[in-house]
């Protein structure tokens, strides 16, 4: 059976028969996880190989796993990990060694319970006046400090066994609201928006997998967001940046787009994103999605293949070691876990 392009969410904490039998049956590529998701760790295992089991494949595992606010396996269960402004904060003392670490960190606890993607690290600039749904999660306002330090971080994940896709391309960070509830419009000029926002991800463009930003640019395309602009991902993300990965859309239920559930799936999909993620785990809304995304197109599995033979077997680094030296160099930096 044809693997569809997109991403599920799931309600709870267990597939119930209705979930089991729907993965079954629409065979989206992968599934991905949130805190409503998570309870334990064996919770957590099961409920991975329950998806696996229903799709008859080892099917990628998607979680967003950042650190600070944006943490999906947290305390007490899991090790806090440091957002990026307060590991970029730690790195001006301790080098982008630091960034690797926390990468690294992040991908044990990952790997352990068979979550293999992580949607992270964020390439978005920290931009005075933006909208504090990027706030810490950016490295810092320089492009080629976010790029180096991003690279760590995803170096970090890579080396744990766990594939990073950067966000959100081409950037957020100008966006004056937050896209969960409203669409961003940034109106800075192409030049501007190339030497700053497009930078990082520029730099980083070989990397297997990126997410895109539900925002306008009025000067690329004043008509729609990234996420469902053909112009903007054919021109910037494909040419300008260069950027040949698997392309993931942010979440379709999200405020900022218009339109019903497969109305925005389709304007994704015909925009160039290779695969649609769905998020919140509402049956009805994931049902109708799989009414009509198609299976990956020829380009989307010659990129998903690429980016999936990026997971490895972790390597048996010295974990504790490593958690005790970041925590060193956070206290050093007044840059606490908590």
């Amino acid at each position: 059976m044809s693997v569809r392009a997109f991403v599920s969410g799931a309600a709870g904490l267990r597939l119930d028969p209705a979930e089991t039998a729907f993965f079954a049956e629409a065979q989206p590529f992968g599934l991905i996880l949130f805190r409503r998701n998570v309870e334990s760790r064996e919770q957590v295992r099961a409920l991975v190989d329950e998806f696996r089991s229903a799709v008859g494949r080892h099917a990628p595992v998607l979680i967003d796993q950042e650190g600070g606010r944006v943490q999906r396996l947290t305390a007490p269960v899991w090790h806090k990990a440091p957002s990026a402004a307060r590991v970029a904060k730690a790195a001006r003392e301790g080098g982008m060694y630091l960034a690797w670490i926390a990468g690294r960190l992040i991908a044990a606890d990952l790997a352990e319970v068979g979550i293999d993607v992580d949607c992270a690290p964020c390439l978005d600039l920290q931009i005075p006046g933006q909208s504090e749904i990027i706030g810490d999660r950016s490295f810092g306002e320089d492009p080629e400090t976010v790029a180096e330090l991003a690279l760590a971080f995803a170096l970090g994940l890579e080396k744990g066994g766990v594939m990073p896709v950067i966000k959100h391309m081409p950037g957020h960070g100008r966006a004056l609201v937050d896209s969960h509830e409203r669409l961003p419009v940034v109106d800075a000029p192409h030049e501007v928006l190339a030497a700053t926002d497009f930078a990082p991800f520029r730099t980083l463009a070989r990397l297997p997998a990126a997410m895109t930003a539900h925002v306008v640019y009025t000067a690329i395309d004043p008509a729609g967001p990234a996420t469902t602009s053909r112009r903007v991902i054919d021109t910037i993300i494909r040419g300008e940046i260069g950027f040949d990965g698997l392309l993931f859309s942010d979440d379709v239920s999200m405020g900022a787009l218009s339109g019903t559930i497969p109305e925005r799936a389709l304007r994704c999909l015909d925009a160039g994103c290779d695969v649609v993620l769905h998020c919140n785990g509402s049956m009805d809304e994931m049902t109708a999605l799989a009414g009509v995304v198609p299976a990956l197109t020829a380009e989307a599995e010659r990129r998903a293949a690429a980016a999936l033979a990026t997971i490895r077997t972790p390597d048996p680094d010295d974990l504790d070691a490593l958690r005790a030296e970041l925590a060193l160099a956070l206290a050093a930096a007044e840059a606490p876990l908590a």
